[in-house]
């Protein structure tokens, strides 16, 4: 599996990703063998096709997290670093053009990225166990992999974004019960990033249920454009909520841009990675300095 995983970064990053793109450092499973709590899928990994060349992998019963670390000189302060979880509806995750194209962005800007290949199709509740966990196994691997544990964020995309909502609003409570040493390390990112971030409403005017709003919310950047018409209501009034709570937040909202694009919007919300690392140069401590 973990095979067949490394196999696709490399294609993906000689066909779709930047030129910049790094290799992958190290893939890892997120849990141990026969330890993952929930439910995997009922068919084969599979990849599904789709013409305009990205990776969406769906069937995921075995998540992987995928490290790319930021260039360091020796003796140079360990990295701060960044979840990445791809969108996909929660029925694939898109690897490259929300992970490791991501990865190469964050890279640049000095930070190391870990992809995170969670559960699909339409497993929310294992989604946000290998999420949790996720944060966990990077804290526990630290130092090995020259990343700082206290300045660890989470970046998602669309269902991503809900992702990484869900996981910075419910650290209080662990998804699933603790297994080994590694669950004793934190599961809450110090930062959020929100990109076009979908199901973060009730449907019905209210945030979604799923998202805990008592909980210490990290500083959270959430980042929209108007034209997104299925999913920028969720994001307005998560905002809004964000508010009321008085969480340290920013909501980035833009007129153009639609949806799903990554680093290839063609509208207004092109601007969002320049202005998401300076955001993280307000609250990542050391960052940009």
């Amino acid at each position: 599996m973990i095979s067949r995983f490394l196999a696709l970064f490399v294609l993906v990053g000689t066909t779709f990703a930047q030129a910049a793109t790094p290799p992958a450092a190290a893939t890892v499973e997120v849990w141990p063998e026969g330890k993952m709590p929930g439910n995997g899928a009922k068919e084969p990994e599979a990849e599904v096709p789709r013409k305009d060349g990205f990776h969406r992998i769906t069937n995921v019963s075995r998540p992987t997290l995928t490290l790319f670390p930021a260039p360091r000189k020796a003796g140079a302060a360990a990295a701060p670093a960044m979840i990445v979880c791809p969108g996909g509806g929660y029925g694939y995750t898109v690897i490259d053009k929300e992970g490791t194209e991501i990865a190469a962005w964050l890279n640049s800007a000095g930070f190391s990225a870990l992809v995170l290949k969670y559960r699909t199709p339409n497993n929310r509740a294992g989604a946000l166990q290998d999420a949790q966990r996720a944060l966990s196994l990077a804290r526990e691997r630290a130092a090995e992999w020259n990343i700082d544990p206290q300045r660890l964020g989470i970046i998602g995309f669309s269902a991503g974004g809900h992702l990484a909502a869900r996981t910075s609003t419910s650290f209080g409570e662990r998804s699933y019960p603790a297994i080994d040493a590694i669950d004793a390390k934190s599961c809450l990112p110090d930062f959020a990033v929100l990109v076009y971030p979908a199901y973060l409403d009730d449907k019905a005017g209210g945030v979604s249920p799923e998202l805990n709003l008592t909980a210490a919310i990290p500083p959270t950047l959430i980042v929209h454009n108007e034209d997104d018409k299925t999913h920028v209501v969720g994001s307005k009034i998560y905002d809004a909520a964000l508010t009321a709570a008085k969480v340290p937040h920013e909501f980035a909202l833009y007129p153009t841009g639609g949806h799903g694009y990554g680093l290839h919007c063609q509208g207004d919300a092109r601007a969002w990675p320049d202005d998401t690392l300076k955001w993280l140069q307000k609250v990542v401590p050391g960052f940009g300095k």
